[in-house]
C-alpha cells in the first residue's frame, strides 16, 4: 500500500508533466479550479487548485474532502502512483471503477485532453 508520502510524491510528480507539456496537454493545464484528491484505502484527502499548469496542494487532511472541489478524484494510493508512473491507463481504470473523477461537463471536456 502507497504511503501518504507516496501519493504526495505522485501528485508532485503528476504535476511537473502537467507543467512541462506542450499543445493541447498545456492548454488542458491551464485552467485555474479548485481540486482535491482522496485517497480512498488511506482516507486522507490533498486539496488545492490546478493553475498555471501545476496542481497547488495546499491542504492534507484525514476524511473525504471537506469541501466541494471543482474537480474531484477519488482511488487508491496505489493507483494514483500507477497513474502517474504511467503503468495504469486512466480510461481503463475509470471503466473499471478504480479512479473516480467528477467535475463540470466544461472541466471534462477540458481535461480528457489530459487524461
Amino acid at each position: 500500500m502507497a504511503t501518504i508520502e507516496e501519493c504526495r510524491a505522485a501528485l508532485d510528480k503528476l504535476s511537473d508533466s502537467m507543467q512541462r507539456a506542450e499543445g493541447d496537454v498545456r492548454a488542458a493545464a491551464a485552467m485555474d479550479r479548485s481540486v482535491s484528491c482522496h485517497i480512498t484505502d488511506l482516507d486522507v484527502t490533498f486539496a488545492g487548485r490546478l493553475t498555471g499548469g501545476r496542481i497547488e496542494v495546499r491542504d492534507t487532511y484525514s476524511g473525504p474532502p471537506r469541501e466541494k472541489a471543482q474537480i474531484r478524484l477519488a482511488m487508491t494510493g496505489d493507483d494514483l502512483v500507477a497513474l502517474v508512473d504511467g503503468e495504469l491507463h486512466f480510461a481503463r481504470a475509470w471503466a473499471l471503477g478504480r479512479v473516480r473523477l467528477e467535475a463540470g461537463l466544461r472541466d471534462l471536456l477540458r481535461l480528457r485532453k489530459l487524461l
